[in-house]
């Protein structure tokens, strides 16, 4: 029920919460996959390092920067949904799930 996308996703997920507001995920059904992270530090980072190609000129030379292109925003701040199966609760993407892999 968790979902991994574009950077930002958790933080939106954050301030749907804390305003007390429904966060909706438009999600396509062959993205559902058996193996998930159970945490940000889960996903791999992307590191970045200060060359003449790399557009971070306002660094020191040699400077690395760890970047993550997607994050994981748990299930507990999801609200619904919206599939090409229909619109389902993040707990309900175990039983579809369970459907596909079966």
């Amino acid at each position: 029920g968790g979902v991994v996308n574009r950077t930002g996703t958790f933080q939106i997920g954050i301030i749907c919460a804390a305003l007390k507001k429904p966060l909706y995920v438009a999600v396509e059904s062959y993205k559902f996959a058996r193996l998930y992270p159970l945490h940000q530090r889960d996903l791999p980072a992307t590191v970045l390092r200060n060359g003449p190609d790399d557009n971070l000129s306002f660094l020191p030379e040699g400077v690395a920067v760890s970047a993550q292109k997607c994050d994981y925003t748990p299930a507990e701040l999801v609200t619904l949904l919206f599939t090409d199966l229909g619109v389902l609760t993040p707990a309900a993407v175990s039983d579809e799930l369970i459907k596909l892999y079966s």
